[in-house]
């Protein structure tokens, strides 16, 4: 029990750690991304195995992996080599969903480039930006 507590760190530590605000760190403990974890009085103490899953969140949800699809890929990290089909499956849909957000980015550029030009020229008796934003 002594080299438990030992290892122990309170949230704040815990947040430093990760790179994770405390408010992130309780909502993924709300809704079970992270375990709950072992409490000395009201504080929260978390183990040093804990930074590991914290990070591995953190940093799937960087590459834009929605929290559903972070306890798709939390279950399948335990399952070793053979759900590396299963992660590339996700990955792959997921890279399907980026692409497809990069090229609606990419439309609403040129349409936002052409009203922002069409203002710089001064030429037009209305607001170009606002007559784009109303035209059916």
């Amino acid at each position: 029990m002594r080299q438990v507590m030992q290892d122990a760190m309170p949230i704040g530590e815990f947040a430093r750690r990760t790179g994770c605000a405390i408010e992130t760190i309780r909502f993924y403990e709300k809704i079970a991304i992270l375990p709950k974890p072992r409490r000395r009085g009201r504080y929260r103490l978390y183990e040093t195995a804990d930074i590991g899953r914290l990070v591995f969140v953190r940093r799937a949800r960087e590459l834009g992996f929605t929290l559903e699809e972070v306890r798709q890929l939390l279950r399948l990290s335990g399952a070793g080599a053979d759900a590396c089909a299963d992660v590339r499956e996700l990955a792959a849909a997921h890279l399907k969903d980026v692409r497809a957000r990069i090229a609606d980015l990419r439309a609403m550029e040129r349409v936002l480039a052409d009203a922002v030009k069409r203002c710089d020229a001064g030429t037009d008796a209305a607001c170009p930006l606002i007559e784009t934003l109303t035209a059916a």
